[in-house]
Formats: structure tokens, C-alpha cells, sequence
């Protein structure tokens, strides 16, 4: 089971009742809205950190080793997949 601490959250008076209304339409507590909000807002934003560090690490390689793959390469290597057809990752080239 998950270990759960208390935390402190101001809302303006609007946001809060927003989630009040919400809460309610949903039959579920406020509580409830706002954990799930912040739940969400994690999972999202730690998925854009990951594909941040993903793109800098492709990055840095590409600036030590210049191998890549043009825009017309993939875009035709995605056209076929997209198409159902069998396609060949194209290599990386200087």
C-alpha cells in the first residue's frame, strides 16, 4: 500500500469552487479531483522531461559522431509503415 503524507494547497476562490462543481458532477470529493489533477500534471511533465533528456542525449551524439538522418529519409521510412508496407530503418550516414 502507498504511503501518503499530508500536503497544503491554496486555491483562489474560483479554482476552488470549480473543483467543488467538478467534484460534485463527478460524485467524487474535492480531495479526490485534486489528487488525480496532480497525479496527471506528474505523469505528464515527467514524460516531457524524459523525451527533453532524450532529445539533448541524441543531441550530444549527433555532435560527436554527425551521424543522422534526413527529414525526407524518415518521413519516407514513416510513409511506408504508415501505408502497412515493410520498411527498412534507413542507416545514418555522415
Amino acid at each position: 500500500m502507498a504511503n501518503f503524507s499530508t500536503t497544503s494547497l491554496k486555491l483562489d476562490s474560483a479554482t476552488k469552487e470549480r473543483v467543488r462543481v467538478l467534484a460534485s458532477a463527478r460524485r467524487r470529493s474535492p480531495h479526490w479531483v485534486m489528487r488525480e489533477a496532480v497525479e496527471q500534471y506528474v505523469e505528464r511533465e515527467e514524460k516531457r522531461e524524459r523525451l527533453r533528456q532524450d532529445a539533448l542525449a541524441a543531441w550530444a551524439e549527433y555532435q560527436t559522431t554527425g551521424l543522422h538522418v534526413t527529414a525526407r529519409e524518415a518521413d519516407a521510412w514513416l510513409a511506408k509503415l504508415e501505408a502497412g508496407r515493410h520498411a527498412v530503418i534507413p542507416k545514418c550516414h555522415v
